[in-house]
């Protein structure tokens, strides 16, 4: 699984951009998070066609990061963030970002952004 970072500028009219180059390939999100402090933005999402949106991306003069995530399957009960935090954490794994992709019942999908996959990948298995 793969997640894009979009740095952007805080005005009207910039989520649509991106947006609308990711919707002129048919690129359907799983994830998106966003921020912005002062006038800067941080736009993250994560495409279902990873091919497609770097594509779009790219076609329209949209600069990106492209990384690797790593999925987390947990239960919906309080303390399994904090225990997900804490495997990164003495592994010395920095978290860069965090989404929910699902959720099914007593389950909730994550995807986690880190500085390290490997590490990560065997913290959490």
């Amino acid at each position: 699984m793969r997640d894009f970072t979009i740095h952007l500028t805080h005005r009207p009219g910039e989520l649509a951009r991106v947006a609308n180059a990711l919707s002129r390939t048919c690129v359907n999100l799983k994830s998106i998070t966003g921020l912005t402090i002062g006038n800067q933005a941080v736009l993250r999402l994560i495409p279902d066609d990873v091919e497609a949106a770097r594509s779009a991306l790219s076609d329209g003069n949209i600069a990106f990061e492209e990384n690797e995530i790593v999925p987390v399957l947990l239960e919906n009960r309080a303390g399994e963030l904090a225990d997900l935090a804490v495997k990164l954490s003495n592994v010395g794994v920095n978290l860069q970002a965090i989404y929910v992709i699902g959720l099914d019942g007593d389950l909730v999908e994550l995807a986690v952004g880190v500085d390290d996959v490997k590490k990560a990948k065997k913290a959490l298995a």
